[in-house]
C-alpha cells in the first residue's frame, strides 16, 4: 500500500500515514464494540516513523516489529485485508488466523514478524542483517523497538556484533515516553541514542513526528549500511496518543498521564502537521487532504469488512502450525 522508494513524493509520506491512522482507528472501534478476539496495542500518533524509515526501503530489505507493530506492517507494504484478518482470527489472515494482532508477519514482503517480547526484534534484525551480508545480497536489516526495550541486555549485544562485522543493521528506537504505563524517565537512564558511543556506531535523535526528519535520518542510514559502513542507530522521539492497550481503563486504577499532556501532544500530531505543512508550501489544499483521507478511509473500511466475513481456520488444521507437528 506504501510505495517502499527513496523518492517517495510527500504526498505518498501523507498518504501512508493515513493509511496506518484510519486502520488503527477501525481497529479502536472494533475493540470498542467487543468484536475483536483479543487486545489490540495501537500505532496511533508513531505513523511518522514506521513511514519515513519504511520509504527509504526497498521491498527486499528486511524488518522486525514490536507488540504495537501494525503500522510498520502496513508502512512495509502488507496487505491491510490480511492483517485485519489476523487480528480478527480469521483463516485468510496473513498467518492463517493463528497469530493475531500481535504476530502479524509477511516474509514475502521482507516483514519477519511483530513479537510481544520486548526487545524480542533486535536479535532477529541483527541475523538478517548478517545474513544479508554474508549473501552480498546489498539489503538491509532494521529493527523497530520501543524505549522500554532500550533496557534489554540485547541492544548491548547487537551494537557489539554490529560494530564489529559492520553489520548492515538500522536500530529504530521509537521513544514514545512510556514503557508500558511508566514514564520513560523512571526506567531507563541517559539519552538512548548514546548508548551506540562506546561501540563507535554513529546514531542520532530526530524528531520522530516529522516524517521528512525521520526518512532523511534513514536513507544516511541506509546508504551507509549498503556501501558498507556499518550500523545506525536512530532515536526517534514520538507519542502514542492511546493508551498502552485498548481498555486499560478496565483494569488501570491511577492514571498514568495527564489530559493536558496526550493534548499537548495531540497538537503535534504528525498528520496533522505534515499536512499543514503541505498546504503552506503550496502541495496541497484542505480539499485535497478531505479526498485522501475519504479514499483511505474507504479502502481501510472495505478490507476490515471484507476480512470481518472471512471464515475462522479449521480446528483440524491446528497441529501444522505446532513445533514438531508431524
Amino acid at each position: 500500500m506504501i510505495p517502499n522508494d527513496p523518492a517517495t513524493r510527500p504526498i505518498d509520506f501523507l498518504r501512508g500515514m493515513l493509511i496506518i491512522r484510519k486502520a488503527e482507528e477501525r481497529l479502536a472501534r472494533d475493540f470498542k464494540s467487543g468484536s475483536l478476539p483479543g487486545p489490540v496495542h495501537l500505532y496511533i500518533g508513531q505513523e511518522a516513523v514506521a513511514v519515513g524509515v519504511c520509504s527509504q526501503l526497498g521491498a527486499r530489505d528486511w524488518i522486525t516489529s514490536t507488540h504495537r507493530g501494525h503500522g510498520h506492517f502496513l508502512a512495509k507494504g502488507g496487505d491491510p485485508a490480511a492483517m485485519f484478518a489476523e487480528v480478527y482470527g480469521r483463516r485468510s489472515g496473513i498467518c492463517g488466523g493463528f497469530g493475531g494482532s500481535m504476530h502479524v508477519a509477511d516474509v514475502s514482503k521482507g516483514i519477519l514478524g511483530a513479537n510481544g517480547i520486548v526487545g524480542g526484534g533486535i536479535g532477529l534484525a541483527t541475523g538478517a542483517a548478517l545474513a544479508a551480508q554474508l549473501d552480498g545480497s546489498g539489503q538491509v536489516g532494521v529493527c523497530f523497538f520501543g524505549d522500554g526495550a532500550a533496557a534489554q541486555g540485547v541492544l548491548g549485544e547487537a551494537l557489539n556484533l554490529a560494530a564489529l562485522w559492520k553489520l548492515p543493521l538500522i536500530l529504530i528506537c521509537e521513544n514514545n515516553g512510556f514503557s508500558e504505563f511508566s514514564p520513560t524517565g523512571r526506567v531507563i537512564a541517559g539519552a538512548i541514542f548514546e548508548r551506540a558511543q562506546p561501540f563507535g556506531v554513529p546514531a542520532r535523535r530526530v524528531d520522530g513526528n516529522d516524517v521528512e526528519a525521520v526518512a532523511a535520518a534513514t536513507a544516511d542510514a541506509v546508504t551507509r549500511a549498503r556501501e558498507g559502513g556499518g550500523a545506525t542507530l536512530i532515536e526517534a522521539i514520538t507519542y502514542r496518543l492511546h493508551g498502552h492497550v485498548e481498555g486499560e481503563s478496565a483494569f488501570l486504577k491511577t492514571q498514568y498521564r495527564t489530559g493536558d499532556e496526550i493534548e499537548h501532544w495531540r497538537r503535534d500530531d504528525p498528520i496533522g502537521r505534515f499536512a499543514a505543512l503541505l498546504e503552506a508550501r503550496g502541495e496541497l489544499d484542505p480539499e485535497g487532504f478531505e479526498l485522501l483521507e475519504q479514499e483511505v478511509k474507504k479502502i481501510i473500511e472495505a478490507a476490515a469488512d471484507s476480512a470481518g466475513n472471512d471464515p475462522y481456520p479449521d480446528v483440524d488444521s491446528l497441529d501444522a502450525h505446532l513445533l514438531g507437528a508431524a
